[in-house]
């Protein structure tokens, strides 16, 4: 189990009659880039819930940052990022109000948020924009902070849920090497998306097929298996399976 930091075991989540999650396995080791896919209804929400201590289980095994997901939830809170296709931030406040608003929220001191605030802005080059409204800012800008919102209290993995929606794509392109950055940091990525040639850049790829992972794979590995050239041919040849719609 060293440098896992995601491990499941038979994972399961039903509602009622309904099984959202099916017994899903799998491990996520420290600084990997780990793609989880699904079409729609494919019950990929509904895991991420569960591993990021939102919903529990009906049964099976998870620990994330080494936090069981049942009596854990907490912890694995202050462990993790997130981040979603909305950004999350606060339209109405400044730059500088939504990383102290954030550092907050994450239990950061005044000081290592007051540190943090100036690294920040560094590294983004938004020294310039400290108080300007975020609605102000272009949409690849927001992108770009949210993510660095989302590991400023350096957690151990940070869940990225469909975070380049409605984005172009060299926004997209550059978004990528901020997860790049943050993974050679140590930090692990795990990030579902719509979009298969960003599977490409993952270190690790599964797919969701009707609650279950039919897929689990390196994306070269996955291209040879299925015949094909591209992962987006992959996730087809995979989805056709599907038997059920929406989540």
């Amino acid at each position: 189990m060293e440098n896992i930091v995601i491990h499941t075991d038979g994972l399961t989540k039903k509602f009622g009659d309904f099984t959202a999650v099916d017994h899903i396995s799998f491990d996520v080791k420290q600084a990997e880039i780990f793609g989880f896919l699904g079409a729609n209804g494919a019950g990929k929400t509904t895991a991420m819930r569960m591993l990021c201590g939102l919903s529990k289980p009906t049964s099976g095994k998870a620990t994330v940052a080494g936090f069981d997901v049942y009596r854990q939830s907490e912890q694995i809170k202050k462990n993790i990022g997130y981040m979603s296709q909305k950004f999350s931030l606060y339209e109405d406040l400044k730059v500088r109000e939504n990383i102290r608003l954030f550092g907050g929220i994450y239990g950061m001191t005044d000081k290592q948020i007051a540190e943090g605030t100036d690294r920040m802005l560094d590294s983004l080059d938004f020294q310039q924009e400290r108080n300007t409204l975020v609605k102000s800012l272009p949409l690849g800008w927001k992108q770009k902070l949210a993510f660095s919102l989302a590991i400023f209290h350096n957690p151990k993995i940070v869940f990225l849920d469909e975070p380049t929606g409605g984005v172009d794509p060299a926004t997209r392109r550059r978004f990528w090497e901020l997860i790049y950055d943050a993974a050679e940091k140590g930090i692990t990525i795990f990030v579902t998306t719509h979009y298969m040639d960003e599977a490409e850049y993952c270190n690790r790829v599964s797919i969701m097929v009707d609650g279950r992972i039919d897929a689990l794979d390196f994306p070269h590995n996955l291209k040879e298996r299925y015949h094909a050239g591209s992962m987006d041919e992959v996730f087809q040849q995979i989805a056709r399976k599907a038997k059920r719609g929406d989540n």
